[in-house]
């Protein structure tokens, strides 16, 4: 009797991470239905901290508060596949492992819940724990007074009513992959608030060397999505930035194979704000992140991102 092949799936055990799995599983299920695929949930720094700073945590890890432990299973093959959220994965993979192109991308944008930008009263509370998020609040509205708050959707939702916040920014992706589109107040402008590199799409990471699942898994790759996050994602690297900094870029694939790519970076108590965009190859992804990279360098993004800048707000 011929063996049917199982593959082990790795995640975080958050509600999103798991509709992320389902959601990233079911048109490979439909091809492949003799592959079995089991989910396991592996626990990382941050779902066990949740009161300290992402950053914070980070460093105790010794990498991403998000996704070490889960590279760690994988390498030792405890798990064939793991899908993360993109935006939490460092630019660098751990040797062996490669990601593999998204299955498309969902909405890039950060949502403001509870209220509208506009609609926020002078010195008004918004919940959000990334220093990309805060910095672009306080560079637009100074007056408000951005309140740290850490966990999974829901109870970061919950916490409008909890700690009598007036609105908390999320990924709208999020917010849409659990099915909680009626909590979005407002669908912050990308002009103001470029997202987190790699925001609203799945990183798909697997070993080099396994062949037969990639084999697989490569039947739902969406090229174009691929060159905007690995554009978005190469500009980051470049400036030697991860999840936790005030970068804020997203790519969007134009005609006859071009693609254009929007930065900025963000002084963290939203003091300094330097920006850019240019258009390339579709094929040269990571050229045009670098070559953009560059330019705000030239304007100063090294400064604003240096230790001492933040340790200045």
């Amino acid at each position: 009797m011929i063996a049917l092949p199982t593959y082990l799936v790795g995640s975080r055990a958050s509600n999103l991470a798991r509709a992320q799995v389902r959601e990233y599983l079911a048109p490979i299920r439909e091809r492949f239905p003799h592959v079995t695929f089991t989910h396991r949930v592996i626990l990382e720094g941050g779902d066990r901290d949740r009161n300290s700073l992402t950053s914070e945590v980070s460093a105790v890890s010794g990498g991403s508060a998000f996704s070490t432990e889960q590279e760690a299973a994988l390498t030792r093959g405890d798990v064939d596949v793991v899908i993360h959220s993109l935006k939490d994965l460092p630019t660098a993979n751990p040797p062996g492992l490669i990601l593999l192109p998204p299955p498309g991308r969902e909405d890039v944008r950060d949502a403001l819940c509870g209220s509208t930008l506009a609609g926020l009263r002078k010195g008004a509370r918004v919940g959000t724990g990334a220093a990309r998020r805060i910095a672009q609040l306080l560079a637009v509205r100074p007056d408000l007074e951005v309140v740290p708050i850490r966990g999974n959707v829901p109870p970061r939702l919950k916490k409008i009513e909890t700690m009598g916040l007036d609105a908390v920014v999320l990924a709208a992706a999020g917010l849409r992959r659990l099915g909680l589109d009626d909590a979005i107040g407002e669908l912050l402008p990308l002009d103001l608030f470029p997202p987190s590199p790699g925001q609203g799409a799945l990183g798909i990471q697997v070993r080099e060397d396994n062949e037969a699942v990639r084999k697989i898994l490569s039947t739902v790759a969406d090229h174009a999505a691929d060159a905007q996050v690995r554009a978005e994602r190469a500009l980051l690297a470049e400036l030697h930035g991860g999840c936790s900094v005030p970068v804020g870029a997203w790519a969007e694939t134009g005609p006859n194979g071009s693609l254009t790519l929007h930065a900025q970076v963000t002084s963290p108590g939203g003091t300094r704000r330097v920006s850019g965009v240019m258009t390339g190859r579709a094929d040269r992804p990571e050229e045009l992140g670098t070559a953009l990279a560059g330019e705000l360098i030239g304007q100063g993004a090294r400064e604003i991102l240096s230790p001492r800048a933040h340790a200045e707000v």
